[in-house]
Order: C-alpha cells, then sequence, then structure tokens
C-alpha cells in the first residue's frame, strides 16, 4: 500500500473530520394527522400518512399479537 508523500495539515484533516457532524437531523417538525414529531417531507412512522393521505399501512401492537 503507498504511503503519502507530505504531511497533511491539521486544517485538512479536521475539515475531512468535520464532515460527520452534518450526519444529524437538522429539523424535527410535528405530524399534522397524529402530533409525533418527524423530519419534514417524509411518511409519517408512527401514523403512515403523509401529505393527509394514508400513504403506509402501520401495524399496532394488537394486530402483531393476533398474528401470532
Amino acid at each position: 500500500m503507498p504511503n503519502p508523500k507530505k504531511k497533511h495539515t491539521r486544517s485538512r484533516r479536521d475539515m475531512r473530520r468535520s464532515q460527520n457532524s452534518k450526519l444529524e437531523i437538522k429539523e424535527l417538525r410535528p405530524c399534522p394527522n397524529c402530533g409525533e414529531l418527524g423530519q419534514p417531507h417524509r411518511v409519517c412512522g408512527i401514523c403512515g400518512y403523509y401529505d393527509g393521505k394514508m400513504e403506509v399501512a402501520v401495524k399496532t401492537a394488537e394486530e402483531g399479537e393476533e398474528q401470532k
């Protein structure tokens, strides 16, 4: 494996490492249907609604027990 020919500066090293902090969720908004916090422009993970319409059928704890 080749070795670097010159040392990278602390600034360059730290700029590369700082990109990991951008992976955090920046903003949470309440779902208009159920009020649970979630990311904007995404289907709600709790109720399955997006833009006032049911997009994904979400299983409840009761439904999960019935299938067993």
